[in-house]
C-alpha cells in the first residue's frame, strides 16, 4: 500500500493536488483577507517589477518568515549523480552542500535522517523572475520549506505580491509527461479554462513545469495575454512545484532577492529534471532538501488550496466562501489518487473525456451504476487505455483503481464529465461552473437543515446518497420544484456564485426558472451595483426586483460608501467631508458621509438652477438615518408618489425617486451599461437624460484621465440622443403635450424644467429639435399667430389703433373679437413687439449719438439717458456677467459716463468727444446681438466670432515676424533713435503697412532725400536720417541686405501666413457651417427668453415701467407676482398623466431602438448564425429522441417476451417438465412488472448506496493514519464455506488496527497476541458484554470474528471497544410538526415530523440522541449528556413504551473486519403537543447553541423537520426513513 505522503520517483508524476482529509490542523486565518488593490496596481502587476520600496520591504519580510531546507549531514549514497558524482542522501553533491555539512561533528557515525538532518533556514531564493529570451512579462517566486505555513503563503501572495483574494480557486491536475489532445478539445480547453478564470477573478493552482498539463494550462494563458487587450485583466497562474527537481534553478538563489532573477528554459538539458513554464504568473517553490525527489510540494499545495477554500471574500455587502474545483486531463495512477482525495474531501471534479488515460476510464464508468463497476470492466478500460503500461500493472494495482472509482462514481454529484459536443456541452467553462452549482446544491442541502431550524454550517457533510440521476444534479431543475427553505438556501448559494462570477449565462440557464419565485435579492441586486455587473442588474430587476423597495436611505449610502477611489466623484466627495471638517473644529474626527454632501456635490454639476436633491440632517451629530424621519416627504416618480421626506422648516421640499437615486450613481462613475439599463426603468426619462448629459460634461472637465473624459463625453452625447429620442416620440404623437414636458417642473430634479436642463448641459442637438423651436417660436410671438407679416407688426407698432381692424391675427379665441381691449396688451407684450420697439428704440438712440459727435457737439450736453440693456432687470450679477453682450453694455455706458463726464470739463471737452466716438463703435458693435434672432445673419454672426479667435492666434504669429523684421530694419537704417514713438514707427507700424504694400522709403537707397529726415533727430515731425557718409548725401547702410530682408518678410507674411489666414477662416467656416444651425437655434432661446421677460416699454420709456414698479413695491406695499418664466407648475393628476404618456412613448422609442439593432447587417448575420446552431441542435435532439423511442419500443418487447417466457418455464415446471439438473432459470418476474425497470432498478440501487456497506470500505479510516486495503464490491462477501474458493482473492491482506482505550475495563485487548482472545466467549452473552449478533451465528476464524456483511479491508477492532458485534441504542424522539395555529403542518398530502437530533463537538454532522451503552445501563452515554439526570427514569419508560423499528447491522465507517456496529431503534412519538412527557423532555434537555456547543465541547440539540434532505449520518437517515414510514409521514 502506498502512504498519503508518498513520493514519486521520476518526471513523469501526475501533477495533482491532493487533497487531505478534514482531520488536517487548522491554519491561523491572516488578517485582512477582504483587501484589495486598486485596478491599475491590478493591470501592472506583472508589467513591471516591485518598486525599490517594495524590494527592501520584501527583502527583509520573506527571510524572517519564509524558510528554506538544508542538509546539514553528508552520508554518501548508493546512487551517482547525472554527471557521475558522489552524492548525499538528499541527493546533492559535496560543492553543493554547507561547509559543516560535509565537516560535521554533531552528527558523526549517524545514518542520515531527514527529519534531523535536514534543517530549515532564511530562504534564500525570491523575488521577480524573467525568462531569458522569452516575454518580458515578469513573474514572481519564492522558495519554501515543504513546512511552511499555509497563512504564510496566502499572506505573501495577497498582500506582498499584491494578488487580489480570488473569487475561486481552479486546481489542474494531470498527467506530467507530454500527451496528445485532439486539436479541436486542446482549443475548447484552453479557451473554457481561461474564460471561467478570467470572468470569475479565479486563480488556477498547477505544478508549474514546462511539461504535460501544466505545459497545456500555460500555452491557454499565453494565447490568451497575446490575443487580449491589457482592460481584461490578467489570469493568475500559480505554479506550486518541488524546489529539488527544478533545472537551472540556481539563477534563482539571490540572498536578498532576485529583482528580477532571470531563468533559462532550457528543455533539452534538463535531463531528470524539469523547467518552469513561462506562461505562469507566480511560482511557490516547495523545498524539502532534497534534490530530484518529486512529489514534495504534494502536502504543502494541499494545505494550501484548503487554507484558500476556507477564507471569505466579501464584494456589494455579500460573503462567499472561496470555492475550489479540479480539472482532471490525462494522467496515471497519481491523478486517480489525488481524484480519490478530492471526491472525498467534497471537491467537486471536472473530468474532460478524450483526454486520455485516467480521465477517460473515469468518463467512461462514470454513468454506471456501482454495481456495474467490476475489476473486469476496470481491466479491460486499462487495457484500452493505458496500451503500453497495462502489462505492468499488478492485481493489487487493479484492485484499488476498482475500489477508488466506484467511491468516485459513488460520489456522482461531485463529478461532472465534459464530453466534447455531448449532452449539450460547448464549453468547458460551463462544464466546470456547473460543478460548482452541484457542490453548492449539495452544500446548501446540507447546511440549511430544516425548516424553522437553525442554520448550521455543515459545509464538510457528505450526502452519501447522491440523486437518482446525474441529470437531475446536471439540470439543476428537481431543487427548483421545492418551494421550501432548502430550495430559497441553495439557489441563494448558487447565486451568489454566479454573482462572483459575472456569470449571468449560468444564472439564467442554470438558477432563475420558471419554477422558483425569488423572495429577496436585494442583497445580490446590491453587490451587482457595487461591482459593476449590469447584466445581473437587468437579470434581477426581470425576475422581480423593485426599486421602489430596493432603494433605501442606508442603501444609498452604502452605494456612496463603496464607490470606486479612482472616482472622480469620490475626490470630490472627500473635499466636501474635508471642508465640513474644517468647519466643525470640534469635530474629533472627519464626519461620516450623508446624503446631504452628495447633495451639495450634485448641485455643483447640474448648476444652481436645480435645488438640493437631498436633505441636510436634522441633527448633525446623528450618523445616518436608518429610516426615513417623519418630518420629511417622498415622491416616488410621478405615479404613486409616496412620501419620503420634507424638512418641517422651509418651503422646500425633498424628493428621492429611486430610479434617479441609482441613476445618478451610476453615471457619476461612468458605468455606461449600467446607466443605459437604470434610466430604462425611469419615468422622468427626458429631464433624467439631460441631468446625466449635464453631470458627465461637468465631470469630463475636471477628469484628468483624457480617456476617461472622452468617455464620459460619449456617453453624456448618448443621454442627449436617448432624450432626443424620446422627445420625438412625444412630439409625434401629441404636439402640445410634449411641450408641456419642455417646461413641467420636475420636482424630482431640483424643481427645473427638462429645457432649462438642456441649456445648462449645452445639449445644442436637443435645443435645436424641431418640436422645441417650434416652442420657442410660440413663445416668440406671445399670443399673436405665427404667420403674421413683419410688416404689419411694424405698421401696428406705429399705429396701434390697426390693431382693432384686424390687421394682426391673434391665437386665441377669446382676441379674435376686433372690439376688445385685451388685444392692446396681448399685442404689445408679445416677445417679438418688444423686440422691434427696442429695435427702433436703439436705432433711433444710435442716429441721435452720431448726430450730437458729429454735427452738434455742445459743451453743455442736453440730458438724455438710455439704458441700452434695460438694468431694471434683476438680475444676479454672475449670471448677467456671463453673457459676453451683457459684459459689452456695462463697458459701453461706463466709456459714455467717462466721456460725458470730461465732455462737462471744458478742458477736457475734446478727450470727451474721443472717448465718446470710440463709445459710439461699442453701441453699433451690440447692433450683432440684436441681429441674432434672423435666420439669415444669426448664423453669420457665429461664424464671423469663431473667426475672430482665429484672427488671435494669427495676430500672435505675425507678431513674430513684424517684431523680428522691424527691430533688424530699424537697427541697420538708422543709429540710435532715442525718441519712443519714433521707435514704435519704424520698429511695429511701418512693418505692418508693409504687408500691405507700403514700401519703407530708405529701404533701397533710391528715394534717399536728406530734406524727408532730421540728421540728428531733432525734428519731431520728420524721422531721423539713415546711415550716409562723411557727405552726408549718399547712404551708407548695405542695399543688398535691407532688400533681401524686405523680400524674405514680404515672403512669408504676405504670401505664407496671409494664406495660413485664410486657410485657417476656411476651415473654420467649413467647421462651424455644419452646426451654426444648431447654435444659432440654441443661443435663439437666450434672446427669446430676454425679451419674454422684459417690459413692453422701450427705452428710455421703460423708465416709467420701472417706476410704476418701485412704487407698487415700497409706496403701495403690493406683493410681487410670480414673474413670467418658461417654467409650468403641474396639478399632480395632471403630472401623472403627463409621465404615465411620456413613459408609454419612452418604451416605443426603446422597443424602435432594439428593432433597428435587429435590422443591423451585422446583427442579422449573428441572428442568422445562432438560429443554425439551434436548428442543428434540434436536428440532433430529434434524431436522439428518435433513437430513444425506438430503443423504448424494443426493450418493451423484449420484456413482453421475457414475460411470456417466464410463463412457459412456470407452466412447464408446474407440469413436471425441466426438474432436472439442466432446468432453464430466468430472472424474478416483479424486475419487469413495472414501467421502466432496468431504470428504476438502477435508481433504486443509487439511492440506496450499494448492495453491501459502504461507509465501512473508506480507504481512511476515521481518525487514524491507516489506509484500508481496497475492496471492490464484488470482493465484500466471504466465501463460504473457508475452502480453496477463497483463491478468489487470496491477495487480501488488509492491515491490522486496534485503537489503545483510556478505560482498559471497558473494551476487549488490543488483539495482536492470540491468548487474550481466547478468552473471549463469541456468539453469547459474555460476562457484561452481548456479543451476540442480530443477524445470527457469526463466523470466528483464528480467533477474531467475521463480519457478517463482509471485508472492510481493515483486521482489528479499529476505534471500537469490542471484537465482534458492538451494540448501540438509537431512540428517535419525533413529533408532529405545527404551524402557529396549532395545526399538523402537510406537504404532499402527508404529514410532517419532527425529530430531536443533537450536533457532537467539533463534528460535521447531525445525528440521533443514541450510541453505545455502558454495560447494565439502559440510556446511550450522550442521551444522558443531554438529559438532566432526573429525567433518566422517566425516558428509560418511554423507551419501553416505544415502538422498535430497525434492529441490525449499521454501516459506520469505523467497522472493521472483527469489530462492527448493531443497533436497535426504537421510536418515541408525542402524537399531542401539550403531552406533559413532551414538556417535561423539553425541560430537562441542555440546549446550546452549536456554535456554543463547540466552544464549550458540549452537545447541542435540536426539533428539525423530517425531510429525505436532513443533514443526518447516512445510516441514521434510513431509519428515520422507517420512522416516518411508520407514520406515514412525509419523508
Amino acid at each position: 500500500m502506498e502512504s498519503l505522503d508518498r513520493r514519486r520517483t521520476g518526471p513523469e508524476q501526475e501533477e495533482g493536488f491532493g487533497v487531505q482529509s478534514r482531520r488536517a490542523t487548522d491554519l491561523g486565518m491572516v488578517p485582512n483577507l477582504r483587501r484589495s488593490n486598486s485596478s491599475l496596481c491590478k493591470s501592472r502587476r506583472l508589467l513591471c517589477p516591485f518598486s525599490s520600496e517594495k524590494q527592501e520591504n520584501l527583502s527583509s519580510w520573506i527571510p524572517e518568515n519564509i524558510k528554506k531546507k538544508e542538509c546539514v549531514y553528508f552520508v554518501e549514497s548508493s546512487k551517482l549523480s547525472d554527471a557521475g558524482k558522489v552524492v548525499c542522501a538528499c541527493g546533492y553533491t559535496h560543492e553543493q552542500h554547507l561547509e559543516v555539512a560535509v565537516k560535521p561533528h554533531t552528527f558523526q557515525g549517524k545514518e542520515w535522517d531527514p527529519k534531523k538532518h535536514v534543517h530549515e533556514m532564511p530562504t534564500d531564493a525570491f523575488g521577480d523572475i524573467v525568462f531569458t529570451g522569452l516575454s518580458q512579462k515578469v513573474g514572481k517566486y519564492v522558495r519554501v520549506s515543504q513546512d511552511t505555513p499555509s497563512n504564510v503563503i496566502y499572506q505573501l501572495m495577497t498582500q506582498h505580491w499584491g494578488l487580489d483574494v480570488p473569487n475561486l480557486l481552479i486546481s489542474v491536475t494531470g498527467g506530467a509527461k507530454n500527451f496528445n489532445m485532439k486539436l479541436r478539445l486542446k482549443s475548447i480547453f484552453r479557451r473554457g479554462l481561461v474564460k471561467v478564470a478570467q470572468t470569475t477573478g479565479a486563480w488556477i493552482i498547477t505544478g508549474g513545469s514546462h511539461t504535460g498539463v501544466m505545459k497545456q494550462v500555460g500555452e491557454a494563458v499565453r494565447d490568451f495575454s497575446l490575443s487580449s487587450s491589457c482592460k481584461e485583466g490578467e489570469v493568475i497562474t500559480i505554479g506550486v512545484a518541488t524546489w529539488g527537481t527544478i533545472h537551472n534553478r540556481e539563477g534563482l538563489i539571490h540572498p536578498m532577492g532576485g529583482f528580477p532573477a532571470e531563468y533559462t528554459l532550457d528543455e533539452d538539458g534538463q535531463g531528470n529534471l524539469t523547467c518552469l513554464d513561462s506562461n505562469h504568473s507566480h511560482f511557490i517553490l516547495v523545498d524539502d532538501g532534497t534534490h530530484g525527489q518529486y512529489g514534495v510540494e504534494i502536502p504543502l499545495r494541499t494545505n494550501l488550496e484548503k487554507f484558500i477554500s476556507e477564507q471569505t471574500k466579501e464584494r456589494g455587502g455579500v460573503a462567499i466562501k472561496i470555492p475550489i474545483v479540479c480539472v482532471v486531463l490525462e494522467g496515471g495512477p497519481g491523478t486517480l489518487h489525488t481524484i480519490y482525495n478530492a471526491i472525498t474531501n467534497g471537491t467537486p471534479c471536472v473530468i474532460v473525456e478524450g483526454s486520455g488515460r485516467v480521465a477517460d476510464v473515469i468518463a467512461q464508468v462514470a454513468a454506471l451504476p456501482v454495481s456495474e463497476i467490476t475489476i473486469s470492466l476496470i481491466q479491460q478500460k486499462l487495457s484500452v487505455f493505458f496500451q503500453e503500461m497495462f502489462e505492468t500493472f499488478t492485481e493489487n494495482q487493479i484492485v484499488e483503481w476498482t475500489k477508488k472509482i466506484q467511491d468516485i462514481v459513488r460520489k456522482r454529484q461531485l463529478l461532472t464529465v465534459f464530453r466534447e459536443g455531448k449532452d449539450g456541452q460547448q464549453d468547458v467553462d460551463v462544464a466546470i461552473l456547473q460543478a460548482l452549482l452541484k457542490e453548492m446544491y449539495r452544500v446548501s442541502l446540507c447546511r440549511s437543515g430544516c425548516p424553522g431550524t437553525h442554520s448550521v454550517d455543515q459545509a464538510g457533510l457528505e450526502l452519501r446518497n447522491p440523486p437518482a440521476s446525474a441529470s437531475q444534479v446536471l439540470g439543476l431543475k428537481a431543487a427548483s420544484r421545492s418551494q421550501d427553505h432548502f430550495g430559497h438556501e441553495n439557489w441563494d448559494h448558487q447565486l451568489k456564485l454566479a454573482v462572483a462570477w459575472n456569470r449571468v449565462d449560468i444564472a439564467r440557464s442554470e438558477i432563475f426558472t420558471d419554477e422558483w419565485q425569488w423572495k429577496d435579492l436585494h442583497p445580490m441586486m446590491t453587490a451587482a451595483l457595487i461591482s459593476n455587473k449590469p447584466e445581473f442588474v437587468r437579470l434581477f430587476l426581470e425576475n422581480g426586483v423593485r426599486l421602489k423597495e430596493f432603494v433605501t436611505w442606508d442603501t444609498l449610502l452604502c452605494l456612496y460608501e463603496n464607490l470606486e477611489p479612482s472616482c472622480l466623484f469620490h475626490s470630490k466627495l472627500q473635499k466636501v467631508l474635508a471642508e465640513e471638517h474644517e468647519r466643525l473644529t470640534y469635530a474629533p474626527a472627519t464626519p461620516r458621509l450623508h446624503m446631504h454632501h452628495v447633495a451639495q456635490v450634485l448641485r455643483e454639476l447640474l448648476g444652481d438652477s436645480t435645488q438640493l436633491l437631498y436633505p441636510r440632517p436634522r441633527y448633525t451629530d446623528r450618523p445616518r438615518l436608518s429610516l426615513p424621519m417623519p418630518h420629511i416627504k417622498l415622491n416616488v416618480q410621478g405615479v404613486s408618489l409616496r412620501s419620503l421626506y420634507k424638512r418641517s422648516t422651509g418651503h422646500v421640499t425633498f424628493t428621492i425617486d429611486p430610479v434617479r437615486d441609482l441613476l445618478i450613481w451610476a453615471v457619476i462613475q461612468n458605468h455606461r451599461e449600467l446607466a443605459g439599463i437604470i434610466w430604462a426603468q425611469s419615468q422622468d426619462c427626458i429631464a433624467a437624460a439631460l441631468a446625466c448629459s449635464k453631470i458627465l460634461k461637468e465631470l469630463s472637465k475636471e477628469e484628468e484621465d483624457t480617456d476617461s473624459s472622452e468617455e464620459m463625453l460619449a456617453l453624456a452625447d448618448e443621454f442627449e440622443h436617448r432624450a432626443i429620442g424620446v422627445f420625438t416620440e412625444c412630439y409625434r404623437k401629441d404636439e402640445e403635450r410634449a411641450q408641456k414636458l419642455l417646461v413641467r417642473v420636475s420636482e424630482a430634479w431640483g424643481k427645473t424644467t427638462c429645457l432649462q436642463l438642456a441649456l445648462e448641459a449645452k445639449d445644442m442637438k436637443f435645443v435645436s429639435h424641431g418640436g422645441i423651436q417650434a416652442f420657442l417660436t410660440k413663445v416668440w410671438w406671445g399670443h399673436l399667430c405665427v404667420d403674421n407679416s413683419l410688416w404689419r407688426i411694424i405698421l401696428c407698432m406705429l399705429a396701434f389703433p390697426l390693431l382693432f381692424t384686424g390687421l394682426i391675427s391673434f391665437r386665441e379665441k377669446r382676441l379674435q373679437a376686433l372690439c376688445r381691449p385685451g388685444r392692446v396688451r396681448a399685442f404689445f407684450n408679445a416677445p417679438v413687439v418688444i423686440f422691434h420697439l427696442n429695435i427702433l428704440s436703439y436705432f433711433a438712440f444710435l442716429c441721435l449719438f452720431a448726430y450730437v459727435l458729429m454735427v452738434d457737439f455742445q459743451p453743455s450736453p442736453s440730458w438724455l439717458f438710455y439704458d441700452p440693456d434695460g438694468c431694471g432687470l434683476m438680475k444676479m450679477a454672475s449670471l448677467y456677467f456671463s453673457d459676453f453682450w451683457n459684459k459689452l453694455d456695462v463697458g459701453a455706458i461706463l466709456l459714455f459716463i467717462v466721456g460725458l463726464t470730461c465732455r462737462l470739463v471744458p478742458a477736457t471737452l475734446y478727450p470727451g468727444r474721443i472717448i465718446l466716438s470710440l463709445d459710439f463703435i461699442m453701441f453699433c458693435l451690440r447692433l450683432m446681438h440684436i441681429f441674432t434672432i434672423s435666420k439669415t445673419l444669426g448664423p453669420k454672426i457665429i461664424i464671423v466670432k469663431r473667426m475672430m479667435k482665429d484672427v488671435f492666434f494669427f495676430l500672435f504669429l505675425l507678431a513674430v515676424w513684424v517684431v523680428s523684421f522691424g527691430v533688424a530694419k530699424q537697427a541697420i537704417l538708422i543709429h540710435n533713435e532715442s525718441r519712443v514713438d519714433w521707435i514704435f514707427r519704424g520698429v511695429v507700424y511701418h512693418s505692418y503697412l508693409t504687408i500691405f504694400g507700403q514700401i519703407p522709403t530708405y529701404i533701397d537707397g533710391v528715394n534717399f532725400s536728406m530734406d524727408q529726415c532730421s540728421p540728428n533727430g531733432t525734428d519731431p515731425y520728420k524721422p531721423k536720417c539713415p546711415e550716409s557718409d562723411w557727405t552726408g548725401q549718399t547712404p551708407a547702410f548695405p542695399e543688398w541686405l535691407t532688400v533681401t530682408l524686405l523680400c524674405l518678410y514680404l515672403l512669408f507674411t504676405n504670401i505664407l501666413l496671409l494664406n495660413l489666414l485664410i486657410a485657417m477662416f476656411n476651415y473654420t467656416f467649413q467647421e462651424v457651417q455644419e452646426h451654426t444651425d444648431q447654435i444659432w437655434k440654441f443661443q435663439r432661446h437666450d434672446l427669446i427668453e430676454e425679451y419674454h421677460g422684459r417690459p413692453p416699454a422701450p427705452p428710455p420709456f421703460i423708465l416709467l415701467s420701472h417706476l410704476q414698479l418701485l412704487i407698487k413695491r415700497v409706496v403701495l406695499k403690493i406683493p410681487a407676482e410670480r414673474h413670467k418664466q418658461l417654467k409650468n407648475k403641474l396639478e399632480k393628476n395632471e403630472e401623472t398623466a403627463l409621465l404615465s404618456w411620456e413613459l408609454y412613448l419612452k418604451e416605443n422609442y426603446l422597443q424602435n431602438q432594439q428593432y433597428q439593432h435587429k435590422q443591423r447587417p451585422e446583427q442579422k448575420i449573428q441572428d442568422i448564425m445562432d438560429t443554425m446552431v439551434d436548428l442543428l441542435d434540434m436536428d440532433r435532439v430529434k434524431r436522439s429522441g428518435s433513437t430513444e423511442q425506438r430503443l423504448a419500443s424494443l426493450e418493451e418487447q423484449v420484456t413482453q417476451m421475457t414475460r411470456a417466457l417466464h410463463w412457459i418455464v412456470t407452466t412447464l415446471k408446474d407440469s413436471g417438465f425441466g426438474s432436472g439438473a439442466g432446468a432453464l432459470t430466468l430472472a424474478p418476474q416483479r424486475a419487469f412488472d413495472e414501467p421502466d425497470a432496468e431504470l428504476s432498478l438502477r435508481k433504486k440501487v443509487e439511492e440506496q448506496g450499494d448492495a453491501y456497506h459502504v461507509s465501512a470500505r473508506h480507504l481512511l479510516y476515521p481518525n487514524a493514519r491507516i489506509m484500508r486495503f481496497p475492496v471492490p464490491n464484488e470482493k465484500v462477501p466471504w466465501e463460504y464455506p473457508f475452502t480453496p474458493s477463497m483463491a478468489e482473492f487470496l491477495i487480501y491482506d488488509p492491515p491490522f488496527y486496534t485503537a489503545e482505550k483510556k478505560d482498559v475495563t471497558l473494551t476487549d485487548p488490543v488483539g495482536d497476541m492470540a491468548e487474550p482472545l481466547s478468552k473471549i466467549n463469541y456468539n453469547a452473552v459474555d460476562g457484561p458484554t452481548d456479543r451476540r449478533s442480530f443477524h445470527g451465528t457469526y463466523v470466528v476464524q483464528c480467533g477474531f470474528p467475521l463480519n457478517p456483511m463482509g471485508r472492510t479491508g481493515l483486521r482489528g477492532r479499529g476505534s471500537l471497544s469490542w471484537f465482534g458485534p458492538n451494540h448501540t441504542l438509537q431512540p428517535v424522539v419525533t413529533r408532529w410538526k405545527r404551524n402557529q395555529g396549532g395545526a399538523i403542518c402537510r406537504k404532499s398530502v402527508r404529514k410532517m415530523l419532527e425529530v430531536l437530533v443533537m450536533k457532537l463537538p467539533h463534528s460535521e454532522h447531525w445525528a440521533l440522541p443514541g450510541g453505545s451503552r455502558e454495560p447494565g445501563e439502559m440510556l446511550p452515554r450522550k442521551l444522558k449528556r443531554v438529559l438532566r439526570q432526573e429525567f433518566w427514569v422517566a425516558f428509560e419508560t418511554l423507551l419501553m413504551q416505544g415502538t422498535e423499528v430497525y434492529k441490525g447491522y449499521m454501516d459506520d465507517p469505523r467497522n472493521t473486519d472483527n469489530a462492527w456496529i448493531e443497533t436497535v431503534a426504537v421510536s418515541i412519538h408525542f402524537r399531542d403537543q401539550n403531552d406533559t412527557e413532551l414538556r417535561r423532555l423539553e425541560e430537562n434537555l441542555h440546549t446550546h447553541e452549536p456554535k456554543e456547543s463547540t466552544r464549550g465541547l458540549k452537545l447541542s440539540t435540536e426539533w428539525q423537520v423530517v425531510d429525505r434532505r436532513i443533514p443526518l449520518y447516512a445510516n441514521h437517515k434510513s431509519i428515520l426513513q422507517k420512522v416516518a414510514s411508520l407514520f406515514g409521514a412525509h419523508f
